[in-house]
């Protein structure tokens, strides 16, 4: 049995430029390829390999297949004291959801809560990225997105009409990490199984199931079947609710018209976000609100433990702590994606990794 190479450390600051130069090959303006460089590996430095750095090579061939604008016009199309939609004009996801944040947090500062629709974007990496960003403001953030393919039915169906449509939320704390919930609407995200099959491993049974509901492990066959829902008719209930939030609310696709970003690299996804602020000060003291959530989190940590468990974990705990790690030691890089990346600088004429 042959051993796998194991993965190689690299500074955030240096996959941040490899990824700038990879875009600005592309006809990214500098400014841009430089924001969605440092959004992406913020994907990265949480843990959330299959949305950061690992999918590059897609956004570029996507981009040079003109299925995404490089020169967009991303502007407000509608708005009131505390709403906003906004037209992406088919621009990278990470500017498009970037801009809704910080339209969503400005307007929050006034109304005490704002929420922002997205309309004409595209996949924007990790959800809790965008989520978080309202935190440096003493806001809680949340966030939905359109997954950009579809791998569920609907509940006891077999067409496969729904994405894994995630949500994260955000919530401020005094001496604690941030409380961050960051999960599909599926029991893995569809990027986890990509994963999977580059690095040459099989996936946990509950994953996915064939069309005849038989367990199916191999991410190599990932077509032949579909993503479980979280909870069975409950995550099928998320994943619709969400897709009307963030996809029809906002006139974008949802269902049967959703564009497979996988297998069409040039018809424009209108992918629908929806970005929301909530400023705390609206609502009580922050310092109190913050000592408050502390107080939730030691309740939460004080809980005796069933076998098996060590400890008892909050959500967002686990990615704060490699966030912390990643951002001394590295980011790993597995052999197989080193090699896809410098592969694809080669092809754009730019410096590689290594």
């Amino acid at each position: 049995m042959s051993m796998r190479s194991p993965a190689r450390p690299f500074a955030p600051a240096d996959l941040e430029s490899f990824v700038a130069r990879c875009l600005r090959a592309c006809g990214l303006p500098p400014a841009d390829a430089e924001k969605v460089s440092i959004l992406m590996i913020k994907s990265d430095l949480r843990g959330a390999d299959g949305h950061g750095i690992f999918r590059l090579p897609q956004y570029c061939k996507r981009i040079r297949s003109g299925g995404i604008n490089v020169r967009p016009n991303i502007r407000v199309i509608s708005e009131r004291k505390g709403q906003a939609l906004i037209d992406g004009d088919n621009a990278m996801g990470h500017l498009v959801v970037a801009r809704a944040a910080e339209i969503a947090i400005a307007k929050a500062r006034e109304a005490g809560v704002a929420w922002v629709g997205v309309r004409a974007s595209n996949h924007a990496g990790c959800a809790a990225v965008y989520a978080k960003m309202p935190l440096a403001h003493d806001m809680i953030g949340l966030y939905i997105a359109m997954g950009n393919a579809n791998h569920v039915p609907p509940w006891g169906g077999t067409e496969m009409l729904l994405s894994t449509n995630p949500i994260a939320i955000a919530v401020p704390s005094g001496r604690r990490p941030p409380v961050v919930l960051d999960m599909a609407t599926t029991t893995a995200a569809y990027g986890k199984i990509k994963l999977a099959l580059q690095r040459g491993e099989q996936m946990p049974v509950g994953w996915m199931v064939d069309r005849n509901g038989r367990p199916l492990t191999d991410p190599a066959r990932a077509s032949e079947g579909f993503l479980l829902p979280i909870g069975g008719p409950k995550g099928y209930g998320l994943a619709l609710m969400f897709g009307l939030l963030a996809g029809t609310l906002n006139g974008a696709k949802f269902g049967r018209s959703l564009v497979d970003f996988n297998a069409d690299q040039t018809t424009p996804t209108n992918t629908g976000q929806l970005m929301v602020a909530v400023d705390v000060a609206a609502f009580m003291d922050i310092a109190t609100f913050k000592s408050e959530v502390d107080r939730v989190w030691e309740e939460m940590k004080s809980s005796p433990t069933m076998p098996g468990f060590d400890e008892v974990r909050l959500p967002g705990e686990r990615s704060s702590e490699i966030e912390a790690k990643r951002s001394r030691a590295g980011i790993p890089i597995g052999p197989e994606l080193a090699q896809q990346l410098n592969r694809l600088a080669e092809e754009l004429g730019v410096k590689p990794l290594q």
